[in-house]
């Protein structure tokens, strides 16, 4: 179901502060080496909600170990309830 964004019913969208709580459990949780990894598992936590069809979610790494001067560093990814996942 496509967000109505002409309604302001609050039964019509996603309780971002559970959103965040899941975030967070990611970050939390069990170190990762990839930062993409961080990204899949938080795209998987929010596609775990209802009302959420499609994700974009970027992570960054502003002090990534790399041997380059740089400001940021971060990955994105767009996941969809209609993407297929390796197993």
């Amino acid at each position: 179901m496509p967000l109505d964004t002409r309604s302001d019913d609050l039964s019509m969208t996603v309780n971002y502060a559970e959103v965040a709580d899941q975030v967070v459990d990611v970050i939390t949780g069990d170190p990762c080496n990839l930062i993409e990894t961080v990204a899949g598992r938080i795209a998987d936590r929010c596609l775990a909600f209802d009302r959420v069809l499609d994700v974009v979610v970027t992570v960054h790494k502003p002090q990534a170990p790399v041997a380059h001067t740089f400001t940021d560093l971060s990955v994105t990814i767009h996941r969809s309830r209609h993407d297929e996942r390796p197993v």
